[in-house]
């Protein structure tokens, strides 16, 4: 989202409203950190990847409450004019610090950082979670994918099939810093500068009277396209291509052929053996249809002569692993430790930073510190906005975050990029500080029970 498509004020859950004003009420209005991070990997992960960070950016820059909205609160009958007129003033006014969009990161790690009052903190949770945790899943999902394409190109086809018109904008956007090359999104074109890609339908060939006149015509209208050949019998048009490309020459230019169904793994070296024996070299073999980064290592591993993966579904609802168990916790207030204690959930206190631990050129390790505790290692929390107000840094742009997420995948073992669980997974230490935080903070509240 931008200021010129803001995220409403109301996307956000009832009680974030209800503690706003409560807050408010009882004059807790003092400084608080919130930390937002994942607590496991989801099934078959070995890494994360940190997105979604800019639409956060835009959102609390652009956040206000409509005359609208405050109406709608008012008709609800559980807030204060006092509170609705602090509402309708309302502007972010906090510190933000978060992990660059394409970093690769792991769990307990906080992706980001909110520092502002404590009723501003609470009220945008609901927002920040949404925005961070779908492109998390996406980017961390096509990662895979191109991973497992291993060189070929990769294009977003999974607009038509996404959870709404918006996860389909930030679907492209993730899948950008993926890595993959572009989109069939058109909006996503032209709102975010992503390339758009697309082919032809099996509608089109079935609407024309027969494949060859379908083919003649769409080659006319878009020379160098690429055509959809399994609508009937996939050999049978490739050798149709191959005919019509030899009895119209300059009058019947493709540059690739697509296939959508089948064993597409003969069918791409029958297909390539065909184009190649006809002189056809350049035509490009494109792969759709229900792909997934297993399916794509599969094509690959059986050395299917495939120069584009179109992938939709499987990624864009990330069907394997749909949601991430993502948090957004109070880790400080006035100065005070906060966390969780409850089983399962626990949070670590206070303000933290993750430090990347480097040998050679190879990450052999992640430590969560207090944020004021020296550690050697990389930090990798930077501060990306300061009293409401955004920084220069802060948004690199879509290439400097893929360019970011490749130089990090490239330093990680080698048994992190396989498709399966690794046997030993990444290590994430907590520093001694911190445990030493996290025990007295045990304690604490261990005499309240």
């Amino acid at each position: 989202m931008s200021k010129d498509h803001p995220i409403p004020a109301l996307f956000s859950d009832q009680y974030q409203l209800t503690m706003f004003q409560a807050y408010h009420t009882e004059g807790m209005t003092g400084p608080a950190v919130f930390e937002l991070f994942a607590r496991r990997l989801p099934p078959g992960r070995n890494y994360l990847v940190a997105c979604g960070l800019e639409d956060v950016l835009d959102y609390l820059e652009n956040l206000r409450f409509t005359a609208d909205e405050i109406d709608y609160l008012r008709s609800l009958g559980r807030f204060t004019p006092e509170v609705l007129e602090i509402l309708r003033e309302f502007r972010f006014s906090g510190t933000v610090h978060a992990m660059p969009e394409g970093t690769v990161c792991f769990p307990n790690e906080p992706l980001l950082s909110i520092e502002a009052p404590l009723p501003e903190a609470q009220l945008i949770e609901t927002a920040v979670l949404n925005l961070i945790h779908y492109q998390t899943l996406v980017a961390s999902k096509g990662a895979r994918v191109v991973a497992a394409a291993a060189g070929a190109d990769v294009v977003d086809f999974g607009a038509r099939r996404t959870h709404g018109r918006d996860a389909a904008l930030a679907c492209a956007r993730a899948l950008s810093i993926a890595g993959y090359v572009g989109t069939s999104n058109l909006e996503a074109g032209q709102r975010l500068g992503i390339p758009v890609v697309g082919t032809v339908a099996h509608s089109y060939i079935e609407a024309h009277p027969d494949e060859e006149q379908a083919f003649i015509r769409f080659a006319e209208h878009y020379p160098g396209t690429t055509l959809l050949v399994d609508t009937y019998d996939t050999l049978h048009a490739v050798q149709r291509i191959i005919a019509l490309s030899h009895r119209l020459g300059e009058r019947f230019k493709v540059g690739g052929i697509r296939l959508d169904s089948g064993d597409r793994a003969t069918l791409a070296r029958q297909s390539r053996s065909l184009l190649d024996a006809a002189g056809l070299t350049d035509v490009r073999i494109v792969a759709s249809g229900n792909l997934d980064e297993y399916r794509v290592a599969a094509l690959r591993a059986a050395r299917a002569p495939i120069d584009v993966f179109g992938v939709g579904t499987a990624v864009s609802v990330v069907a394997d692993g749909p949601s991430l168990e993502a948090a957004y916790k109070l880790v400080s207030y006035n100065g005070r430790d906060c966390g969780k204690l409850s089983p399962g959930k626990v949070s670590l206190p206070g303000p933290k930073q993750v430090y990347r631990i480097m040998e050679g050129n190879s990450a052999i390790g992640d430590v969560i510190a207090r944020r004021d505790e020296a550690v050697m290692g990389e930090p990798l929390l930077h501060c990306v906005m300061r009293k409401g107000c955004r920084l220069p840094s802060a948004s690199p742009g879509l290439s400097a975050s893929r360019a970011h997420l490749a130089a990090g995948l490239d330093r990680l073992p080698a048994r992190l990029q396989s498709l399966s669980d690794a046997a030993q997974p990444y290590p994430v230490a907590v520093s001694q500080a911190l445990l030493a935080a996290q025990s007295r903070f045990q304690q604490l509240h261990s005499e309240d029970t």
